[in-house]
């Protein structure tokens, strides 16, 4: 067995551990790169995750009525892979320029504090570093429903995206965000879906017009919600698996009042998802998790084990890549920085929800504007009224609505919520302005290129009440 020191040895090539490992590398210091599978160099955005999904959300849009679902549907899965074989590629050669980059192919586990044996087939080599950074990401749960082990029609979001025949029947257990976007492709590329949400209520975080709406949006591209509805059992047959459900307790006002069953050619489980920690040797090291399996660390990303960082889903902060880099800016600032810099630092985050128009918020609902204590003003308009964003008109999206709660007294933006074409875009804008304390007033006045979806805020902002 060989032995090797390096300086950095850094486990899942993710966002942040990957932008750490190539920081590190330019300063000239010796970096392991760890990675269990060459299909995964990037991370999980850009292999199984936002890319991929955001590539089929983008083809499902664009599926004419005439064209065949199937066909349009395998085109697409293949345009979806040949993207991330290019992404993936990049991703490896923007560690293989650096000369004291080492990428290794293999499962890393802990074998002492900063110490892993990485194995790879019948091989293994030991590592160990001054400093570790944990980025192995985050996994699918597998829900405890009877029949899901050993079904063949039973699949995550990672194997969904890659099937290369579009179901005809897709059944999703689940009705978070993931699952949400998913169903909402899904049905536009032409599969029938139904979403079984245990919740009384869809998109649980926002405000009830908000979510009510998209809930609309997604009804009309085809999508049945049955909410209040706990998968019981999953049983497959010649055509199909059988989901089994009954009136989940506590959940509100379900639409599914009694137990019924519905059947799909694929069961999709969205569940959520998990940190990867399990099989890491975390335990030997000394390292601490959470009750949530995550590894426990600090407001500086500083694990219990002293040189121990841990970056991106694995440490149980927001599931979002950009998290993940920002991660990195933190980890590198404790390493060759001030140190100063800590996750309490961020403010005004955003996040977007990519279904058909795309739903993007940042700060308070109205709802938890009200419940601190805020006396808010509330401008809410629908895209299709708007005067003033003709771009929507032009590209033929006028689904959804704008939502701005601001603080009645400071005239600051508290929140926003935009259901509406280049909403993925327009709340970046919104969460600088929140950031750097410019006022609703401010972005009403500003002036946007036209047309585009910005100017909307140009009307919106004026119905301030």
């Amino acid at each position: 067995m060989d032995t090797v020191h390096v300086d950095l040895l850094v486990i899942g090539f993710g966002k942040g551990g990957k932008t750490i490992a190539a920081a590190a590398g330019r300063r000239g210091l010796r970096v392991a790169m760890v990675e269990q599978s060459e299909q995964m160099c990037g991370g999980t955005c850009i292999n199984v995750g936002c890319v991929p999904t955001k590539a089929l959300v983008h083809d499902a849009e664009s599926r004419r009525p005439g064209d065949s679902p199937a066909d349009w549907y395998a085109r697409a899965v293949t345009r979806k892979a040949d993207l991330t074989a290019l992404l993936r590629g990049k991703n490896f050669d923007m560690l293989d320029v650096i000369d004291s980059v080492t990428v290794v192919t293999g499962r890393a586990v802990f074998v002492g504090p900063r110490e892993a044996e990485v194995r790879a087939g019948g091989d293994v080599l030991r590592i160990d570093a001054e400093t570790v950074v944990i980025d192995t990401g985050s996994e699918p749960v597998i829900p405890d429903i009877p029949g899901v082990e050993g079904s063949s029609r039973v699949v995550t979001s990672t194997e969904l995206i890659a099937t290369e025949d579009l179901p005809a029947r897709l059944v999703v257990v689940g009705g978070g965000y993931v699952g949400i976007e998913l169903a909402g492709m899904y049905a536009q590329f032409g599969s029938q879906v139904t979403v079984l949400e245990s919740a009384g209520r869809l998109f649980g975080r926002e405000d009830d017009d908000v979510a009510d709406a998209a809930r609309a949006i997604l009804e009309r591209q085809g999508v049945t919600f049955l909410t209040g509805a706990r998968a019981t059992s999953i049983h497959d047959a010649d055509d199909g698996a059988t989901v089994t459900y009954e009136a989940a307790p506590s959940s509100g006002t379900p639409s599914a009042t009694a137990g019924g069953a519905v059947t799909g050619d694929l069961v999709l489980l969205a569940a959520g998802r998990r940190p990867v920690t399990a099989g890491l040797g975390l335990d030997v090291a000394g390292i601490r998790t959470t009750d949530r399996g995550a590894v426990e660390v600090d407001e500086h990303l500083r694990a219990s084990v002293p040189g121990v960082y841990a970056v991106g889903d694995v440490n149980g902060g927001p599931q979002f890549t950009y998290i993940s880099l920002d991660d990195s800016r933190i980890v590198l600032d404790q390493l060759y920085g001030t140190g100063e810099r800590s996750t309490a630092d961020r403010d005004a985050v955003p996040y977007t929800v990519f279904i058909s128009p795309p739903l993007a918020r940042v700060g308070l609902t109205e709802q938890a504007a009200r419940a601190a204590g805020h006396d808010v003003l509330v401008a809410s308009k629908a895209v299709a009224s708007l005067a003033a964003m003709p771009r929507a008109r032009i590209v033929e999206q006028t689904d959804g609505l704008m939502k701005f709660v601001v603080d009645a007294g400071s005239g600051l933006v508290l929140g926003a919520a935009l259901l509406c074409v280049d909403s993925q875009e327009l709340i970046n804008t919104v969460a600088l302005a929140m950031r750097h304390g410019v006022s609703a007033a401010e972005l009403r006045d500003a002036i946007y290129t036209h047309p585009s979806s910005t100017e909307g805020f140009n009307e919106v902002l004026a119905a301030l009440a």
